[in-house]
């Protein structure tokens, strides 16, 4: 999730500058489907929102099969988690995102807030711990800072002790990122949500085999070092995500985000890389039941 815009209503509220804010059209469907690695269906967004089970529909239709529902704060943990239960086509990510993390503290209840997460992590279909890591570009005071590495080691350990994977999120703090998960040990499944390094961090991530989502941003014209850690990135550490409803790739940025636009970000890169759109969603569909297992693992529960 982008700092700054996540709302504990699950609107998002825009100004009114007069830009479409209309979900942009389905685009035509996959002929190999793939998964949105992260996305926020909690968050309402547009002139008219659609619920989460409308989202799904949308993305099924146009060969996005699953999506990793992901948990900011315990609100939307919580509420990640029990969908994730109902929900065949939703696996869950629960966490405390770095920003949120100083507030616990501060509140005296970020100890309680982390054996939450902890707990959560445990349920069936809650297969990664994040959106977790640091964000330099929001909390800037040392007390801050402090409190968000704290966070994010206990995430750290939370996804080694039951097994599952870590999305994180990273803003104006990749080498402390970096060098956190050198020092404590990584998971062994590791993604960089909405990767937004260039090619050097991409060759670091691959040198440790750690995953690389990208995001509608790759599609932006001012994100050539996307491009060219996009270009170094070994395939099979390639991810794709839409962290809806933020982030609409190329053409309708600046319009709701959505997981059923994931065929535009999956398109761009395939065209960016002179390959096939099919081949490369095979590999990425691969990759991503290779971090979070298959949909299908966990049974859910009748409604």
């Amino acid at each position: 999730m982008r700092p700054g815009e996540k709302s504990s209503s699950h609107v998002r509220f825009r100004e009114d500058d007069g830009r479409d804010t209309s979900y942009p059209p389905l685009p035509p469907a996959l002929t190999v489907p793939v998964y949105d690695n992260h996305t926020h269906l909690e968050v309402a967004d547009g002139d008219q929102p659609l619920d989460y089970t409308e989202q799904l529909d949308r993305a099924s239709s146009v060969g996005v099969k699953g999506v990793v529902q992901v948990g900011a704060d315990l609100e939307t943990s919580r509420w990640s988690a029990e969908q994730a239960m109902r929900e065949p086509r939703m696996l869950a990510a629960v966490a405390l995102h770095p920003n949120d993390a100083p507030e616990y503290a501060e509140a005296g209840g970020l100890d309680a807030a982390l054996a939450e997460i902890a707990e959560l992590a445990t349920w069936p279909r809650v297969r990664a711990v994040g959106e977790t890591g640091l964000d330099y570009f929001r909390t800037t005071s040392d007390e801050g800072r402090a409190h968000q590495m704290r966070s994010f080691e206990a995430h750290i350990e939370i996804a080694k002790q039951n097994g599952i994977a870590l999305q994180i999120h990273d803003r104006d703090a990749h080498r402390e990122v970096i060098e956190t998960l050198l020092r404590v040990g990584a998971p062994e499944r590791t993604v960089f949500h909405c990767f937004s390094g260039d090619a050097e961090m991409a060759r670091v991530c691959a040198e440790n085999g750690w995953y690389l989502s990208f995001a509608g941003n790759v599609t932006f014209k001012n994100a050539s070092n996307l491009r060219e850690a996009l270009e170094v990135a070994p395939r099979s550490l390639v991810m794709v995500e839409t962290d809806a409803p933020y982030l609409t790739p190329a053409p309708y940025r600046g319009r709701p985000n959505a997981p059923y636009l994931v065929p535009h970000t999956l398109r761009f890169m395939a065209d960016h890389l002179g390959t096939d759109a099919s081949m490369l969603a095979a590999q990425i569909s691969s990759n991503t039941e290779l971090v979070y297992g298959r949909w299908e693992d966990d049974p859910v529960e009748a409604s």
